[in-house]
């Protein structure tokens, strides 16, 4: 009987042993998921921080084309004036 005993105890004991090991083995595979996860979230987070930059950049330099286009057509209604009241000269 104490042999029956020992043969189960013995069967359970590596079937526990078994099953931490997987544990042991999952929780590795669990660490270095999140290790690799961490080092994409920064390099997601340095790579929106660039995006968010150049999208400011891009919105300034949007502004300014607009500021220009403005002076522009300011510019060219003036010409467009002189050239009128030249024309209107009699010389």
């Amino acid at each position: 009987m104490a042999n029956t005993a020992r043969s189960v105890d013995l069967e359970t004991l590596e079937r526990l042993a078994e099953k931490i090991q997987a544990l042991v083995g999952l929780l590795e595979r669990t660490r270095a998921e999140l290790a690799q996860t961490s080092a994409d979230n920064g390099r997601l987070t340095t790579e929106l921080e660039t995006m968010r930059e150049r999208l400011s950049a891009a919105q300034n330099e949007g502004a300014e084309v607009k500021t220009l286009l403005a002076e522009r057509e300011q510019i060219q209604a003036r010409v467009a004036d002189m050239l009128s009241q030249l024309e209107g000269i009699d010389l």
